[in-house]
């Protein structure tokens, strides 16, 4: 065949790798290679697969002293000795991840153990990195020798690149992924979130999943295809698969009783045995038809998930004692994520939770809409006025300091409403005297009676709008025309919200923008021809309509008098 191929058993190997004619690939622009890496210009040829990963992996911007194929030559034998390689224990930090054969012959499969483990005496500082075996075990199918994967994966590892992200290497990472892919579910697949939520424990256990899905399951054929993008776009093309992986699960299983008592093992079949109805291409195609948030404000959400597990206590930055920490890091998150998220079902427990509003279930409804890095917390009633009474004074006083904050409101017909709302209240000074919308994307509102509907800022569902010249002009009632935006913040990360970078409030119309407002006479949600809510100084009467921020319909009667209102914040 060729040089490629010491490691490789080709009676598991797609055939189709065997027959193509060879090809070049010349093209160095991003956008060029963006395409080619997408439709699978080198799928279809092993020896040009090889090279092209060698040629991408080597423009990796790596440290400046990163291991290299000589480094392992003189490190295997110490390290290895005269043990036999498919018995060699894996390091702690790849947490018994599966190792997968692939394609590999026997002796590929005991190399990659060796790799690891070499991998593992130059890179100290990995303390969790599950993802490994799966690329070592890939990269191995396309180089000529054991020196030449380890120094491919070394340089991946060894990226420096800030906004070029590839492999978790850290606990603290890994667990943020996993709650930053769940907030992209509850984005982008919310068919199939509310699936999860109704048939698992524990929502976050199986978006922890997300990597095996796609660095252990997913067949040789399909994982190598998300490779070949995956280097040239980086660690979005990831959250995209996993997305459109669920997808299809969703659309296969829909309306089928589960094939097993966990949903989390009916999800690892089905990935295991895609190619019976999904194929490569369909499935790549699937996962870039979805719209899904910038590079940057992904990285955003993920500072943000990082700090929210830092302020509970999860972290593996300290090295005193790599492997205790690492233990006592591991032990300590699990009792985080069992404690205190638990899903929504023990997030908002019957026997402590009383709203005069909503019932437990609606409110674990809601529980699943919002951010993963606060459904870590457990509901706290801040103010009600049955108790506080009709006072927008009041409201702000009790609401004040906490972020974010969810409204509920029934009339005096019975419906029901509400908001989520990410920023603190006190922000409506900034504006001083003048009436100023503030607040981030991830606000949203919604309705439980007479139907559940929730409508999102509109940007995630439609981001052609952000794009300059792409919205209407503002054509809003005078109540909404006297109304600006708020600066942003200098630093985002600061305040524990993903959606503040500057387009957001640069966009055309600011009415993509118009979250929430506050003044001494009313509170407005959204806004822009009209306002989603708009609530009084005396918190007895209110209106609502659409409205260009979350294009929503109206919430309830458009002109409606408050029977209770209640405003719930989120304790640790």
């Amino acid at each position: 065949m060729d040089e490629y191929t010491r490691f490789v058993d080709w009676d598991k190997m797609d055939v189709t790798v065997q027959s193509q004619d060879a090809k070049e690939l010349t093209c160095t622009e991003f956008q060029e290679l963006k395409q080619l890496a997408r439709q699978g210009y080198w799928a279809k040829n092993h020896s040009l697969r090889a090279k092209v990963y060698h040629k991408l992996i080597s423009n990796i911007p790596c440290r400046t002293v990163t291991p290299d194929a000589n480094v392992y030559r003189d490190i295997v034998v110490k390290i290895v000795g005269k043990r036999n390689s498919s018995s060699l224990p894996l390091p702690e930090f790849v947490d018994n991840s599966l190792v997968p054969t692939y394609c590999l012959n026997a002796e590929g499969i005991g190399a990659v153990r060796k790799i690891i483990l070499c991998v593992a005496n130059q890179f100290p500082d990995i303390s969790f990195c599950p993802a490994l075996p799966s690329v070592t075990a890939l990269l191995l199918h396309y180089s000529k020798d054991e020196a030449e994967c380890f120094e491919q994966v070394c340089r991946i590892l060894a990226c420096n690149d800030p906004s070029k992200r590839l492999i978790d290497q850290t606990f603290l990472a890994f667990e943020s992924s996993c709650m930053t892919f769940g907030d992209l579910v509850n984005k982008y697949c919310q068919a199939a979130h509310k699936l999860m939520v109704a048939v698992s424990e524990d929502v976050l256990e199986v978006y922890s999943d997300w990597q095996r899905w796609l660095f252990g399951e997913l067949p040789m054929v399909y994982v190598a295809r998300v490779f070949d993008v995956f280097l040239v776009e980086g660690y979005k093309v990831l959250y995209r698969v996993a997305l459109a992986l669920l997808k299809f699960f969703h659309k296969v299983r829909a309306g089928q009783p589960m094939e097993s008592d966990s949903v989390q093992q009916d999800i690892r079949a089905f990935v295991r045995d895609i190619a019976k109805s999904v194929s490569p291409e369909r499935l790549l195609e699937k996962a870039f038809a979805i719209r899904l948030f910038s590079r940057k404000e992904i990285q955003l959400l993920q500072m943000a998930n990082e700090k929210a597990l830092q302020q509970k206590g999860i972290t593996v930055k300290q090295k005193s004692n790599p492997k205790l920490v690492l233990l006592l890091n591991y032990c300590f998150s699990m009792f985080c994520i069992v404690f205190f998220r638990q899903n929504v079902h023990l997030a908002v427990h019957a026997e402590n939770f009383k709203s005069e509003i909503v019932s437990v279930k609606e409110m674990r409804d809601i529980w699943s809409w919002i951010p993963e890095r606060f459904a870590l917390c457990q509901p706290l009633l801040l103010f009600t006025t049955l108790e506080h009474g009709c006072s927008l004074s009041r409201f702000y006083s009790h609401s004040e300091g906490h972020e974010p904050t969810l409204l509920l409101i029934k009339t005096t017909a019975k419906e029901v409403c509400g908001a989520y709302l990410s920023t603190d209240w006190s922000e409506r000074r900034r504006g001083g005297n003048k009436l100023s919308f503030f607040g981030t994307g991830e606000c949203f509102v919604f309705r439980l009676q007479p139907e559940v509907e929730r409508y999102e800022w509109v940007i995630i569902k439609h981001p052609e709008l952000a794009t300059t010249g792409s919205e209407p002009e503002n054509h809003a009632s005078p109540a909404s025309s006297t109304l600006s935006s708020s600066s942003v913040p200098s630093d985002p990360s600061d305040r524990l919200s993903p959606f503040l970078s500057a387009r957001h409030f640069n966009l055309p119309s600011k009415t993509a923008s118009m979250f929430m407002a506050g003044s001494s006479e009313c509170i407005i949600i959204g806004g822009g021809d009209g306002q989603a809510l708009y609530l009084d100084a005396d918190l007895n009467h209110g209106r609502t309509s659409h409205c260009n921020t979350f294009n929503n319909q109206p919430l309830c009667s458009e002109s409606f008098q408050i029977s209770v209102l209640e405003v719930w914040g989120f304790r640790d």
